[in-house]
């Protein structure tokens, strides 16, 4: 087997085992937030992996040092990449289903796409516009499931899922220079400094009752806390090291996929032709997106 050949199948598994353990994080997340409060329980498990990364990090032999003129960009990044999106996306799926939260939250190219207008001056082509009405449509036929009825939980769940997708691509857009940092000593610092805010803010506010967790619980927390925000970043690094980065970024829409059908197995939420068709039309916008970008 040639190296480039090598390269493309350990990338591909790289790939593959990211998206599964992040697409299996949505429906683990659910079970524990019924036992811990969204903000306490992420940040909790956020800060230990963050720990994790920077000992990986160190031993590895990078460092963690923050250049001077790099603190302001690394905090806005740790807002938006992390407690945006970890802490409103966890926050919505107490109000919103696993397909509807991964859904709403991976519309992320989409709104990065409008957000280059403005910012970067990329006027939006044909295909661009094809893309929004495919992600609005997917949506509508998402929500669509009671008329268009919501209650106020509902109306909550939704603007904190679209948030942190809004929020996730204003910072991809504004952060598209990387930090002069080595990768995983970045991810580190961001979901230390964005874990450690959600966990200040969850014992302050959301009072958790620290002995309500069950050992079901207990796994659902140890699995956040190593596979996803642990494993899944090591084996990302690998999968942009050996594959395209578009190959890559359109590989990740399998995150929403797997995460909406384990869902279906693990909570019994519903998976019918509205959550497939929604799935379809959601999903090619973001993959004409993702094009673009």
């Amino acid at each position: 087997m040639d190296t480039n050949r090598r390269d493309q199948w350990i990338g591909s598994l790289c790939l593959v085992v990211t998206a599964t353990g992040w697409a299996l994080n949505w429906p683990f997340m659910k079970f524990l937030l019924r036992e811990w409060p969204p903000l306490f329980a992420r940040g909790l498990a956020g800060t230990l992996a963050a720990v994790i990364l920077a000992a990986l990090a160190l031993g590895r032999g990078q460092s963690l040092a923050v250049p001077r003129e790099s603190i302001p960009r690394l905090i806005f990044a740790s807002f938006t990449n992390v407690f945006a999106w970890m802490g409103f996306g966890t926050m919505a799926m107490n109000y919103v289903t696993v397909g509807e939260g991964a859904l709403l939250a991976y519309t992320m190219p989409i709104w990065a796409m409008l957000f280059a207008w403005p910012i970067l001056h990329a006027r939006p082509t044909v295909r661009d516009i094809a893309a929004l009405v495919l992600g609005i449509v997917g949506v509508a036929v998402l929500l669509g499931a009671n008329g268009y009825s919501f209650t106020a939980d509902k109306l909550t769940g939704i603007a904190l899922a679209l948030a942190c997708a809004i929020l996730f691509a204003l910072g991809n857009t504004l952060n598209r220079n990387p930090l002069p940092m080595p990768p995983l000593a970045v991810v580190a610092w961001q979901v230390g400094l964005g874990c450690l805010v959600m966990l200040v803010l969850g014992v302050a506010f959301e009072q958790p009752n620290y002995a309500a967790i069950s050992p079901t619980g207990i796994a659902c927390f140890i699995y956040m806390t190593l596979v996803p925000m642990g494993l899944c970043y090591l084996t990302w690094f690998e999968t942009l090291r050996r594959l395209p980065p578009a190959s890559a970024s359109t590989g990740m829409l399998l995150v929403p996929v797997i995460g909406v059908v384990s869902a279906a197995f693990i909570l019994g939420e519903p998976l019918g032709l509205r959550e497939i068709a929604a799935m379809a039309l959601t999903l090619g916008g973001v993959t004409l997106a993702l094009r673009r970008a």
